[in-house]
């Protein structure tokens, strides 16, 4: 680290802290050619995720997009604005896990997994966009697999 007064390289440093909630290092230095104190902050540097489009093209991750797609599967459904942003932030965490590259393929079916636990009929709306339903046959059998995965067991 080059102090900013005269640009040497040569610090020390005199306190670390926690900052930003253990989301960054504060670090106090003090150069050792003039003198001069200074702070500097460490954070974790992510790798971008990378999205792997149908037709082979990437881009960067967009967690807005994720929240517009869920947003309009939830309208007038008792969804709030916390609820859409967890399922984002879900869906980023366990792609980011998997790699630095998803295919819009794996997004789709995490997102799903989340809907089917947040709202049904959510959950129903995004299947019929995602999984590209034509006729009421589609949504029958979702529904019966739906209905399948989620009644309780008897005994």
């Amino acid at each position: 680290m080059r102090c900013p007064a005269c640009a040497s390289p040569d610090d020390k440093v005199v306190d670390s802290r926690v900052a930003d909630d253990g989301a960054a290092i504060r670090r106090r230095r003090e150069c050792l050619v003039c003198g001069r104190r200074f702070t500097t902050f460490e954070r974790l540097e992510e790798a971008p995720l990378t999205v792997v489009k149908r037709s082979g093209d990437r881009e960067p991750f967009d967690r807005a997009k994720v929240i517009a797609g869920v947003a309009a599967a939830a309208k007038n459904r008792p969804v709030d604005d916390e609820q859409l942003a967890a399922v984002a932030a879900d869906v980023e965490d366990e792609l980011r896990l998997a790699g630095n590259e998803a295919a819009t393929e794996a997004i789709g079916v995490v997102v799903l997994r989340r809907l089917q636990e947040l709202d049904h009929v959510a959950y129903l709306r995004f299947a019929s966009v995602y999984k590209g339903f034509e006729d009421l046959q589609d949504f029958e059998r979702e529904v019966v697999a739906l209905a399948k995965s989620t009644a309780p067991k008897q005994h």
